[in-house]
């Protein structure tokens, strides 16, 4: 007998008698051995050309005993089952085939059994990971709805584990997108930071989170007792009782008709669910979010929380069809004003939702029409809060940019210019009032206000005058509400300057469809007169037209260059 035969009668037999040997027989992973032999009849099987499959077939039994055998003891084993069970099923993936083997349940399996007790081992971690990678196209075609089942479970990973995973999450996320988690995944990717506070807590108050399943507290018959731990920490108190009879403070428990944090906690995809910002416990999370020390934990998790959305808008810009951007859109709207109460996070986060909005509303600008409903709400709200009102400016602008929808959507142009002319009416109405009440505010809570008006003034009067011009029915109602922002004389001359110019500019259609109008027919083609930008550098000085430069003093001259008035790339 040959080295290498003896070698594979070996590991054969090691992997055969762990099923018998009664020191192993409710714990396999505790065999050191075992793994190595696992790995060797792998690389076997994988190096065998002419005898492969008869080494395969004689191997196969003993791996899939062991694999049973393995998920049985997890709940009693005090080892970790996880790279043992990872090298097991890259042995089903590859050659599953040549014994007839179906790997999908048993990577189901091992993500509901083992993975949901074992994300928080590093090892673990890292190992699953690259197995993903490692098999990402296979997993891909032949079980194209694994990864986004368990979106829930792999972000739980990425966020105990932070950013020494980063790289090869990365390369995983675009197998967690399916036309079943592409709505779900949002909210989950903004919420991360509020999932590592979720799950740090569950370590305080149950330990170490390996070898201990989330899950089976979600679905335990008194869930409410992880709630009430969670708020006894963030708030430092609970809520509500357990009762006359109770002993101690730890038989109190919070109301379980709050359920973000179980939602959070979650480990498989079921759907778009709502998460109650405003109950009282997530405000208690999230004012003690703002007052307690970060951990090192989250402050990684808020660093790559915008990465990871950056990435998401990528893949849906690239894959998405156009229904499910169109759905995404309010929930984006949503949850622009609620997120975790980070300076620096909000900020990157925000400016990303607003980045994916306009980019999206550009590639359909039919979604503005769909969308009428929440956009007119969102205008409502622009005084509400300052991230609202730049929610409202860019929408604002959105609307005038697109025409409303496009000329096919006249009903829905005129709905939105009937906001826009409510919020103008509104905003002149509130600016008069302030005036008169400026002497009871501070001069710099003054000054925000009235440059956050005029902002929002001169979006709003660029959008009505945008959209008069693509509608031709809706200009005398225009030029009212522009006359009345010319005759308020309000103290920011920017404002009724800029109304002034569009009253001036309706009076020579042609010159005010060139500058306000819309860039291409609905079929595609220019109109006379104005600049397609993208063609900015094979065209002329004289085909840019002299507004552009208007910002400029002095007589008119021709020595600049495009870069002067082109954005730069």
């Amino acid at each position: 007998m040959s080295d290498r035969e003896r070698d594979w009668d070996f590991y054969l037999r090691t992997v055969s008698n762990s099923a018998r040997d009664s020191d192993f027989a409710n714990d396999p992973a505790s065999d050191p051995s075992l793994l190595h032999a696992v790995k060797k009849l792998c690389d076997f099987c994988r190096q065998e050309e002419k005898s492969s499959e008869d080494l395969i077939a004689r191997v196969y039994p003993h791996i899939n005993k062991l694999f049973q055998r393995s998920i049985a003891s997890l709940s009693q084993s005090a080892s970790s089952n996880g790279v043992l069970l990872l090298v097991i099923l890259q042995f089903f993936l590859d050659f599953g085939e040549v014994v007839l083997h179906d790997a999908d349940p048993s990577l189901r399996t091992f993500f509901r059994l083992c993975l949901s007790r074992e994300f928080a081992d590093p090892t673990v971690a890292t190992a699953t990971l690259d197995f993903l990678n490692v098999n990402k196209n296979k997993l891909l075609i032949s079980f194209p709805n694994l990864l986004p089942q368990f979106f829930p479970l792999l972000l739980k990973l990425i966020a105990w584990n932070g950013e020494k995973l980063e790289k090869p999450f990365l390369k995983v996320v675009l197998g967690l997108v399916s036309p079943g988690s592409f709505l779900p995944l949002f909210p989950s990717l903004v919420d991360l930071p509020i999932l590592v506070v979720a799950l740090e807590k569950v370590e305080r108050s149950s330990g170490s989170l390996i070898g201990s399943s989330i899950a089976s507290i979600q679905k335990s018959t008194a869930p409410e007792m992880l709630l009430a731990l969670m708020d006894e920490a963030y708030t430092g108190s609970t809520i509500g009782d357990g009762g006359g009879d109770s002993e101690s403070e730890d038989s109190s428990t919070i109301d379980v008709a709050d359920p973000l944090f179980l939602e959070l906690l979650k480990d498989e995809n079921d759907g778009l669910a709502e998460r109650p910002w405003t109950s009282p416990a997530v405000a208690a999370v999230l004012q003690a979010a703002i007052t307690s020390p970060q951990s090192d934990r989250l402050k990684q998790i808020l660093n790559m929380a915008p990465r990871l959305l950056d990435l998401y808008f990528t893949i849906a810009l690239r894959d998405a069809n156009n229904s499910l951007i169109c759905a995404l859109i309010p929930i984006l709207m949503t949850r622009n004003s609620t997120l975790f109460p980070d300076k620096n996070y909000m900020y990157e986060v925000r400016r990303r939702l607003l980045e994916f909005m306009l980019a999206a509303f550009q590639r359909s600008p039919e979604f503005i029409a769909l969308l009428k409903k929440p956009i007119i709400d969102r205008l409502g709200e622009a005084y509400d809060s300052p991230e609202k009102t730049e929610m409202a400016l860019q929408l604002c602008w959105a609307v005038g940019e697109h025409g409303g929808g496009g000329g096919s959507h006249k009903d829905a142009a005129r709905e939105l210019f009937e906001s826009l002319e409510l919020l103008l009416y509104e905003n002149l109405s509130f600016s008069r009032l302030g005036l008169r009440q400026d002497s009871a505010v501070n001069s710099d809570n003054r000054s925000i206000r009235k440059s956050s008006q005029s902002r929002l003034l001169c979006f709003v009067i660029t959008a009505i005058a945008k959209l008069a011009t693509y509608h031709c029915e809706l200009l005398p109602r225009a030029r009212v509400a522009l006359g009345k922002v010319a005759r308020s004389r309000l103290s920011d001359s920017r404002v009724w300057t800029r109304a002034n110019d569009y009253l001036g500019l309706m009076n020579e259609p042609a010159i005010c469809l060139s500058i306000l109008g819309p860039s291409q027919h609905s079929h595609g083609h220019m109109h006379p007169g104005t600049v397609n930008w993208n063609e900015g550098g094979t065209k002329m000085i004289a085909h840019i037209p002299f507004y552009v430069l208007g910002e400029q003093e002095g007589p008119p001259f021709h020595d600049f260059s495009f870069s002067d008035i082109l954005p730069r790339r």
